[in-house]
């Protein structure tokens, strides 16, 4: 999966793109920032309701491909300027952490669709 199939999600809305051509090898779900920048693979999308410029900066330190940020946040502009400067994707949807991480799971052939 590339960073632009997560715009074809569905409920997915895409804020900022990045290079939508880049590999995701990965996925990982959290909030706790220094738990991100710890144990998140890189090549990877977090999934988290962390809507803030701090989260970009995490992502960019682990090489954290794309974020999709849960639970209908907005994204604040200095995040989204943030994530421009970086090439990092953002993604927004109404969905819990939990319904997007299976569904980006599935995505990436790690569950079956529905299985859940």
């Amino acid at each position: 999966m590339v960073v632009q199939d997560l715009a074809q999600l569905e409920g997915f809305t895409t804020h900022c793109m990045g290079d939508g051509t880049l590999e995701i090898q990965d996925a990982y779900t959290g909030d706790l920032l220094s738990d991100v920048m710890g144990n998140a693979p890189s090549e990877s999308v977090l999934i988290t309701i962390q809507a803030h410029k701090n989260t970009v900066a995490v992502a960019s330190l682990a090489g954290i491909l794309a974020l999709v940020i849960c639970n209908n946040r907005s994204i604040p502009s200095d995040m989204l300027q943030a994530a421009k400067d970086e090439g990092i994707a953002i993604f927004a949807t109404t969905e819990t952490q939990f319904e997007a991480s299976c569904r980006i799971a599935a995505a990436l052939g790690r569950i079956n669709a529905g299985k859940a």
